[in-house]
């Protein structure tokens, strides 16, 4: 009997027990199971807390940096700008920081609250900045070169956030096109220094080369020969394609050799023209003086003979005075009787 009354004891201690338990999980836990209810009051300024988390959370933000393939023509004005600052932001600080090929690096920087500039390994005057960099912050290369090939990264730092944009700035040059045909009947056609390398083809199509030649300031100059077997082929035309502008020249194709025969024809026998009229007159200029030479000879040969032969005579013709007056009377006499037979001749024919 005791034994039974001792077991029904802990049964009756256990039921309790449960019931206990069962009791205190009700009263803690709210009937839905899920959470307790509030009231309108405390869900609605919940609501409010948490939109204005959020919106803080937008507007502190970073935005995604932005990067932009900018090309420029040689020799014009490029504008670079940074990111737009909404009205309601306050600038703190603007920086640009510009990486161009081979050089330091070089950074302009601007600060709102103390109305300062700072510029560091910065010496292209070419490359300016607002004075007022808040008013206008853009960047401006005038006129643009070759050397300005490079990156330039606009950081601007407001009380809503830092915003940034990056521009890759390449550079181009417009090539020199020219259009020529060589003696052997070859059209070339070439597109020297130009950036990037030039496309060229040909109308109609024919036997064609084309090489490149990389120059040292980064351009490049591109040549293309083309020869046609086709005799009926009279005019070609050569077209360039580039970035700053396509060009299109033509060419007939025998004129060029035609001319170049000429030219060459006209400088080569002009010189020999000349060149044998001045031998040809120092040749007889030469045969001029050997003639004379040769008479003088004759003549020195003749007197020496006469000497020789009659010294005497010689000697009293040269000396005597008297003998060059009887001479001299001689000769006038021989002249008289010839004049008179001349006109005695003359009488007789006239019949006179």
């Amino acid at each position: 009997m005791p034994c039974t009354l001792g077991t029904f004891g802990l049964w009756l201690l256990l039921i309790l027990t449960v019931s206990l338990v069962a009791e205190t999980r009700t009263l803690v836990t709210p009937s839905n199971g899920l959470r307790p209810k509030m009231s309108k009051d405390n869900d609605s300024a919940a609501s409010t807390n948490s939109s204005l988390m959020d919106r803080q959370q937008r507007s502190f933000i970073l935005p995604v940096e932005a990067n932009t393939s900018l090309s420029k023509p040689v020799d014009t004005k490029a504008v670079l700008s940074c990111p737009p600052i909404t009205q309601k932001a306050v600038l703190v600080t603007i920086r640009w920081e510009i990486i161009l090929r081979d050089k330091p690096s070089c950074t302009r920087a601007y600060r709102r609250d103390t109305n300062e500039t700072r510029t560091i390994n910065c010496s292209d005057e070419t490359i300016s900045w607002d004075p007022r960099p808040d008013r206008n912050p853009a960047l401006q290369i005038d006129p643009v070169a070759i050397t300005h090939d490079g990156y330039y990264r606009c950081e601007v730092v407001t009380t809503h956030g830092h915003f940034y944009h990056g521009y890759h700035l390449t550079v181009l040059v417009p090539p020199e096109v020219t259009l020529f045909q060589l003696e052997n009947g070859t059209i070339v056609c070439r597109a020297a220094a130009g950036k990037p390398a030039a496309q060229i083809s040909w109308t109609p199509g024919g036997d064609c080369h084309t090489v490149e030649e990389p120059l040292g300031n980064d351009t490049v100059t591109v040549q293309s020969s083309c020869c046609w077997e086709d005799h009926r082929v009279s005019n070609v035309s050569c077209s360039v394609s580039h970035l700053t502008g396509n060009m299109s020249l033509s060419i007939e194709r025998n004129s060029g050799v035609q001319s170049a025969v000429y030219v060459k024809t006209v400088y080569i026998i002009l010189p020999v023209l000349i060149i044998l009229v001045i031998l040809g007159s120092i040749c007889l200029w030469k045969i001029g003086v050997c003639r004379k030479c040769k008479l003088k000879k004759r003549e020195a040969n003749s007197v020496a003979e006469e000497d020789e032969m009659q010294p005497y005579a010689s000697y009293t013709e040269k000396n005597n005075p008297l003998y060059d007056t009887v001479s001299q009377v001689k000769r006038s006499e021989v002249l008289q009787n010839e004049a008179d037979g001349l006109c005695l001749h003359t009488s007789y024919i006239t019949g006179i």
